[in-house]
Parts: structure tokens; C-alpha cells; sequence
């Protein structure tokens, strides 16, 4: 049984998703409002993150 891997982001494809600029989405990383993992030295975003980070700020999570 295969099992699929998560659909990975770049930082520009998650600055549109969310509708905010490149430092945002650092500052988001960086203070573990937003999950990231890097590859070899590229920052990647799980979509679900993504997901995760919105219904967050839906639910009024600060």
C-alpha cells in the first residue's frame, strides 16, 4: 500500500493563498503560527498547514 504524500507549498504559493507578503509568511514559520519543513534548504508548506492555519483564525485562535 502506497501512501500519498502531503501536497508541499512554496512560500510564494501560500503569500497568495493567504493574500500577504513574503515576510508574513516567515514571521508565520517563525513563530509557529504556520508548520514548515525544509529540503535541502527550500522552505515547503503542507497544505493542510494552510488549511489548519485559516479554520484557526476562523475559530478566533490568536
Amino acid at each position: 500500500m502506497t501512501v500519498a504524500a502531503p501536497e508541499l507549498l512554496k512560500v510564494p504559493e501560500v503569500m497568495a493563498q493567504l493574500k500577504v507578503g513574503r515576510s508574513k509568511v516567515y514571521d508565520l514559520i517563525r513563530t509557529h503560527r504556520l508548520v514548515s519543513i525544509k529540503i535541502d534548504g527550500c522552505r515547503r508548506i503542507p497544505a493542510d498547514a494552510v488549511r489548519d492555519f485559516i479554520d484557526g483564525r476562523l475559530r478566533g485562535d490568536a
